[in-house]
This record gives structure tokens, C-alpha cells and sequence, in this order.
């Protein structure tokens, strides 16, 4: 029985040593937890002594900064007065670009040179003084190499691959007087443009020329190439009708290869009657006249100087249907548009003829047109 009685102490002393171990276990974690935790906490308490640390070394500079600052503004510095302020360009980008188009228009207006730009042409007024307008470039203009122009004591020819294309002619009236055709056919003339008829520039009464019936059948009977013109005064277009239909009352027996023209201009150092036209207005009426003319089967054209044909007719609605006869006593013709003929000179002399002569130079081959 003795021995059972030391086992069973043994057994409680047994539990006993492991209750006390746990117990010392538990203490060591305890202690190691509250180790680390005041560690922690120390470098906490650090890093919140270093952070203020370095905000007040930061607001202590800012504090410097301020005050340099001030300085400068008590002592009135600008960046302007600093040394390195010139040694950088000026931009005046945004400036310039303020004023871009400005600035482009000023550049083009002093680029821009009229007398050689090839846009403009020169115009002369009756009073000397000059005007350059611009170039239609929406009207056909003419493509004569006037370097192909050869004058011939007077005698105008043009050339083309080494072969006159041109024709010679003359303009005459009775202001003419008694024309000898025959003599005039043996020279470089080919053919007339005969004075038909006028209205009076005042008056409006229309009139046949005094020479034109014995003219016009002594040219033909002369083999000389005949075309027509009728000066016109017309200030309304029931008018124009008027001219055209005496015009082609009085074609009715002969037969034309040049052109029936329409002339219509102002009277030197007197009032005419189509002075109180506007450009629309005198437009209309020539073109009545000529779209008469075309419809009876005649090949129309109008008249004019530079000046007339540009600054008083809209050419728009003749140069694409209508030829032009341009009037220009000068060396070279600088009419920029399609023109068929060009009445060079009014001083120009021709054997059979009396007196001064109008000489004209045709371009176009109206026999086959």
C-alpha cells in the first residue's frame, strides 16, 4: 500500500512543475511585448522630434526668404535692374500676334508695286492724270507676242512662225473727201471700215454718212475688203434698235467681211447726249445694238480707247461675245484683254487718199470667222 501512495504524490508534484512553467512562459512574452512597445514608442517620440525639427528649420527660412523679399522691395529692385535681365531677347510674340493680319496687309501694301505687278493697268483720263486699276482675271485676255509687231514705214504687220497673220486697213468718211480705191488697193491696204451713218450728239436725228453709198460701192469694185461702223448717241435701247435697223437697211446689197462696229463715245469740248448714261446703261444699249446686228446675220463688234472700253462699259458681258476694236495711238498696244483690231494711228498717210489717214491692224482672219 506504501507504494501506491507515492505515486499519486508524485503525480500532483507532477502538475504542479508544469503549471509553474507555463505561468513563467507567459511572463517572458509579456515582458518581450512590453520591450518592443516602448521601443516603438521611442522611435515615435524620434521622428516627431525630427519632423519639427525640420518644420521650423523650414519656416525659419521662409521667414529668411520673406524677409530678403521686403528687402528688395524697400531698395526698389526689379528684375529689370538685374544684370542678366539684357542678355535674353525681348518677345513680342504676343504682341505681334495681336496684330497678325494688320501686320500681313501693311507687308502686302508695301510689296505690292502696281506699275509692275502685272495685276494693274495703266489709265489715262482726258485730263492727264493716270489710275491704275486691276486686271480682270476672270475676262480672256490676249496672247499677241507684240515682239512679233513689225512696223513697216508706218504699215503694222504681225508675224507667226516667220508669216504675216495680220491684215491692214484704214478707216474712212466723208471727212475723207473723194478716196481713190484703186490706188489705195495697189498699197499694203487690204481693207475699209466705211462710216455708214451717225446721231447727232444733240440733236439725236439719225443721219447717213454723205460718202457711204459712193464709197462702199467703189472699195468693192476696187477688191478691197469692206466692214462697217455707225456712230451711235443712243440713250435708250429702243434707240440702239433704231441704229441697228438703218444699218441693215442700208447693207441689204452688199456683202461685208469685216465686222459691223458700234461706236459710241463723248464729243471733244462739247455736251453729248450719252453723257448722262451709266456704265449698266451704256452696256445695254451697245449690246442691243450688236445683238441686232448678229441676228441679221452680220458679225458685230464695238469701239473704243482704252479708257472707254474699261472705265465706261462693262466688258464683262461683251469680251466673251463681241470682238473689240481698240483705239490706242501708241507705239505698243497695253489693252490687257482679247481685242481683234487696233487703230494704231490718226496721222498715218496712204497713196489715193487726202490728208491725214487712220491706219488699223487686224489680228483675226474675219473672211474665215
Amino acid at each position: 500500500m506504501k507504494l501506491n501512495d507515492y505515486d499519486d504524490y508524485n503525480s500532483v508534484n507532477k502538475g504542479f512543475n508544469i503549471s509553474v512553467a507555463g505561468v513563467i512562459c507567459i511572463l517572458a512574452m509579456l515582458t518581450v511585448i512590453g520591450i518592443v512597445l516602448a521601443m516603438n514608442k521611442s522611435k515615435t517620440k524620434t521622428k516627431t522630434s525630427v519632423s519639427s525639427s525640420a518644420i521650423s528649420a523650414e519656416t525659419e527660412e521662409i521667414s529668411v526668404s520673406a524677409s530678403s523679399y521686403a528687402s528688395i522691395l524697400e531698395n526698389e529692385t526689379h528684375v529689370s535692374d538685374l544684370d542678366f535681365y539684357d542678355m535674353y531677347p525681348k518677345d513680342t510674340t504676343v504682341a505681334s500676334a495681336l496684330t497678325s493680319e494688320e501686320l500681313i496687309e501693311e507687308e502686302q501694301e508695301a510689296e505690292v508695286d502696281e506699275t509692275t505687278d502685272g495685276k494693274h493697268t495703266k489709265i489715262v483720263w482726258q485730263d492727264g492724270s493716270e489710275e491704275w486699276v486691276a486686271i480682270n482675271p476672270y475676262l480672256q485676255t490676249h496672247d499677241y507676242d507684240f515682239t512679233n509687231l513689225i512696223n513697216r514705214s508706218g504699215e503694222m504687220e504681225y508675224y507667226e512662225n516667220g508669216k504675216v497673220t495680220s491684215t491692214l486697213g484704214i478707216d474712212i468718211s466723208k471727212d475723207n473727201d473723194y478716196i481713190d480705191f484703186y490706188k489705195l488697193a495697189k498699197t499694203g491696204v487690204s481693207f475699209v471700215m466705211i462710216r455708214l451713218g451717225a446721231r447727232g450728239y444733240q440733236t439725236g436725228q439719225l443721219i447717213m454718212d454723205d460718202y457711204f453709198l459712193d464709197n462702199i460701192k467703189r472699195a468693192n469694185d476696187a477688191g478691197l475688203k469692206i466692214g462697217i461702223y455707225f456712230m451711235s448717241q443712243a440713250i435708250t435701247e429702243l434707240e440702239a434698235e433704231e441704229e441697228a435697223d438703218l444699218v441693215i437697211e442700208n447693207l441689204r446689197d452688199y456683202e461685208l467681211t469685216y465686222p459691223v462696229c458700234y461706236v459710241m463715245q463723248y464729243t471733244e469740248n462739247e455736251t453729248s447726249r450719252v453723257e448722262i448714261l451709266d456704265k449698266t446703261e451704256k452696256t445695254a444699249i451697245a449690246m442691243r445694238f450688236m445683238d441686232r446686228i448678229k441676228a441679221a446675220g452680220y458679225k458685230p463688234m464695238i469701239y473704243g480707247t482704252k479708257l472707254w472700253l474699261i472705265k465706261y462699259l462693262d466688258l464683262t458681258k461683251i469680251v466673251s461675245h463681241y470682238d473689240i476694236w481698240l483705239s490706242q495711238f501708241e507705239n505698243l498696244p497695253d489693252f490687257p484683254y482679247k481685242f481683234a483690231m487696233w487703230q494704231y494711228t490718226n496721222n498715218g498717210t496712204a497713196d489715193g487718199v487726202k490728208g491725214a489717214v487712220n491706219y488699223n491692224v487686224c489680228f483675226t482672219d474675219f473672211s474665215i470667222k
